[in-house]
């Protein structure tokens, strides 16, 4: 899912009736489900593109040592890297692969992602407060 689209879907769902309270408290529970089940879903998401930053990390090392076979060259379509790259200049050519800056990439975003859920997710169990100290607030203004 987008980060954009748990955006515009939080959005909606943040948005807190003052007029029909006790509705507000019960959908609760509710969101609180929808949004973890999405949180679980990237956070998985997020061990994937991390298994798969590793296994890039490992054969684009190989591939700049000069330590990858053919076969692994040829599946992976790429051709043999002609320099020699002594191992404290490694980090340069790895953050510099355009293959290594898009997973990198794709990491940033999913736990950008995350992050974003992990607050929503809190701000969802404070909510039950807000709705009390709403329903606190009418009491308190209307004398009773």
């Amino acid at each position: 899912m987008k980060l954009e689209d748990i955006q515009i879907l939080w959005d909606k769902d943040s948005k807190i009736n003052p007029a029909d309270l006790a509705t507000e408290s019960l959908r609760v529970p509710d969101l609180h489900n929808k949004y973890y089940k999405i949180y679980t879903n990237e956070r998985l998401l997020l061990s994937k593109w991390e298994l798969e930053f590793k296994k890039l990390y490992k054969e684009k090392y190989e591939y700049y040592m000069g330590i990858m076979d053919e076969g692994e060259l040829k599946v992976n379509g790429w051709e043999p890297f002609a320099l020699k790259v002594l191992k404290a200049d490694l980090p340069i050519y790895m953050e510099a692969d355009q293959d290594m800056i898009n997973i990198t990439q794709k990491l940033s975003l999913q736990k950008e992602k995350i992050n974003f859920l992990e607050g929503l997710i809190k701000d969802l169990n404070n909510r039950g407060f807000l709705i009390k100290n709403a329903i606190d607030w009418n009491k308190f203004t209307n004398g009773v």
